[in-house]
């Protein structure tokens, strides 16, 4: 059964604090209700108009920021959506140079020190797909001059740096014992939601010979920074084997590091002590320590899947690196002026395997966005909806956001819900309320927009800024097969609550 991050939000509180623009990524969703006005037929009436849609696949990759989670994983058994890879590069440095191990002066030849291992750790946050089967992991060495030296910029999901072929540690992650403490150091130290991986001896015994007893010495890769980038471009985890899902790992976090466990003489007695190699997201300076780098590599595998084949009657959306939807409506055009109650756009699952379909869950958000006007291939957010409370231009014309910030997911929708269907079945759908944008369609005459329908991960439009904005999901987090505008039991529509004029 799928292991899930955090609980259902079942109070007012949490489901107010829920639906914020900083909520947790790994938050689950299935919450909310629909307030629509009574259709009674002599006031209040209401109609369905049909979407067109086609299937669109990201051509461009999506970049993590430091502080994020990352995804480490395999989805090895998802028959509509193929296969997922998902690897992560990382460097891990001294807090400060020159580094020694232990105290100060507490060097190797001195005090009579002795290795007795070094354990890769990587702080645990979360996990998406079937928890049932072991994640393996495999440690290798980056070889990529280029990873070590390209410190200062963040990496895409599509790159990887190059690394060795020989596995310097493995393991098999049963995420289900995430939470059972692991004592180490003598049984000092305990520590839990925590991946440890210990390291091959002859890799161990060269990073723990490069103290910086000497400043002039061929092994004193602790002496500096640039030193140490010398000997150690970083260490690579791998997820080529088994599983059938994605462990998240925030690599900012304090529980990060490699120990350097070692025994030293104090007080004339030895004493089983260790040391931490942690990530550095500093500025260059201010510890003479330059910033670590890191890549999360995510790789799709689609080929022969139904997800690059799909029927008339059917999208499928995955969380980026993922895919979207392409929607048009034309009724919108023609409409006649009215009062709008609400106009909303449905998205409803089509169930599968209901354990596959729990396992691998559909994204926790959506988002919906406009395809701008023009030659150019240009997005923009959707007008007036995102939040009622805040007036953002989406053209960018005036002194004023172009994007709501917060967005108001309570009012304008995109989260994941559950219902029945018409089949009994459980499936997950989204509401997106677009009443405002379709009243200014029907009264005013505005531009009838393409849409766009996604998971993003980050929301960007470059040509207003580079900045990204983060959205509500993690990283390759859900995937959900959909039903198209011509589905027959699933149908993507907009339905409108209205009254004449």
């Amino acid at each position: 059964m799928q292991k899930r991050i955090l609980s259902i939000a079942i109070t007012a509180i949490v489901i107010f604090s829920f639906f914020s623009w900083n909520c947790t990524k790994l938050d689950t969703t299935d919450i909310g209700s629909d307030l629509l006005p009574a259709v009674d037929n002599v006031h209040t009436f209401d109609t369905l108009i049909n979407i067109n849609s086609t299937q669109g696949f990201f051509s461009d990759s999506t970049y993590i920021g430091k502080s994020d989670d990352y995804a480490l994983g395999a989805i090895n058994n998802d028959p509509q959506f193929g296969k997922t890879n998902a690897h992560i590069f990382i460097q891990l440095k001294p807090p400060f140079y020159p580094y020694y191990l232990g105290n100060s002066g507490d060097t190797i030849n001195g005090f009579g020190a002795g290795l007795d291992s070094v354990v890769l750790c990587l702080k645990y946050k979360g996990f998406w797909g079937d928890s049932s089967v072991p994640v393996h992991l495999e440690v290798k060495e980056v070889n990529d001059p280029n990873f070590r030296d390209s410190v200062y910029k963040d990496n895409p999901t599509n790159y990887q740096p190059t690394y060795s072929g020989t596995t310097l540690g493995s393991t098999d992650v049963d995420v289900r014992k995430m939470g059972n403490f692991i004592k180490f150091n003598n049984g000092r130290d305990s520590v839990n939601y925590q991946i440890r991986i210990k390291l091959s001896a002859s890799w161990a015994a060269q990073l723990y010979g490069r103290d910086s007893i000497a400043a002039n010495g061929s092994n004193n890769a602790f002496y500096s920074d640039s030193i140490y980038r010398r000997f150690y471009n970083g260490l690579a985890i791998i997820a080529n084997g088994s599983g059938n899902g994605l462990i998240y790992a925030n690599l900012a976090d304090t529980a990060t590091k490699i120990e350097i466990h070692y025994r030293r003489k104090n007080n004339g007695k030895v004493d089983s002590v260790y040391s931490s190699l942690r990530f550095n997201s500093s500025v260059a300076g201010t510890n003479t320590v330059a910033p670590s780098n890191v890549s999360d590599n995510i790789i799709r595998n689609r080929a022969g899947y139904p997800i690059m084949t799909p029927t008339s009657g059917e999208h499928f959306l995955q969380t980026a690196p993922g895919t979207f939807v392409n929607l048009n409506i034309p009724g919108l055009a023609g409409l006649s002026n009215r009062i709008i109650h609400r106009a909303e756009i449905i998205v409803e699952q089509i169930p599968t395997n209901p354990v596959l379909d729990e396992n691998l869950s559909a994204p926790n958000f959506l988002y919906l966005d406009l395809k701008d006007t023009g030659t150019t291939n240009k997005w923009k957010p959707i007008y007036y909806d995102l939040n009622t409370a805040q007036f953002y231009d989406p053209d960018y014309k005036f002194a004023v956001p172009y994007i709501a910030n917060p967005i108001d997911f309570q009012y304008f929708g995109g989260y994941r819900r559950s219902k029945n269907d018409a089949f009994g079945n459980l499936i997950k759908y989204y509401n997106f309320n677009v009443s405002r944008y379709v009243q200014q369609i029907v009264t005013k005459r505005t531009y009838n927009y393409d849409l766009r329908l996604y998971a993003p991960f980050n929301l960007a439009y470059p040509q207003y800024s580079p900045s990204l904005i983060p959205y509500s999901n993690n990283i390759a987090f859900g995937r959900v097969r959909i039903g198209s505008g011509s589905n027959p039991n699933y149908r993507l529509r907009l339905r409108i609550v209205y009254s004449k004029l």
